[in-house]
């Protein structure tokens, strides 16, 4: 069972910057990908920017130039530079692992951490 820790949200004004941190653990045979989606009230679950183990690197056309996904996948670990930030990046950002399980055919398992509340108002 993989635990994913997040930390760094909080509430800052329209222009302003955010690190979000997340850390991984539990792991028993390596982690594939990390990443950050969001959910605003009355929206569906969203992605924000993904990282492989291969430094692939996606991000929602809707944080592209703003945002900066890095990590070290290998450490578990991953972090989220937001800058410029607007009223509507507004949401509950939610960490994401996708955790290796061998078998006849490797498959990926799906991780959520529990949240963290950004946002952006004056």
């Amino acid at each position: 069972q993989v635990q994913l820790v997040e930390s760094g949200g909080g509430l800052v004004q329209p222009g302003g910057s955010l690190r979000l941190s997340c850390v991984a653990s539990g792991s028993r045979f390596g982690i594939y990908a990390m990443g950050w989606y969001r959910q605003a009230p009355g929206n569906e679950r969203e992605l924000v920017a993904t990282i492989t183990l291969h430094d692939t690197i996606n991000y929602a056309d809707s944080v592209k130039g703003r945002f900066t996904i890095s990590g070290d996948i290998d450490k578990n670990t991953t972090y989220l530079q937001m800058n410029s930030l607007k009223p509507e990046d507004t949401a509950v950002y939610y960490c994401n692992a996708r955790d290796i399980q061998p078998g006849p055919k490797v498959y990926l398992v799906d991780y959520w951490g529990q949240g963290t509340q950004v946002t952006v108002s004056s």
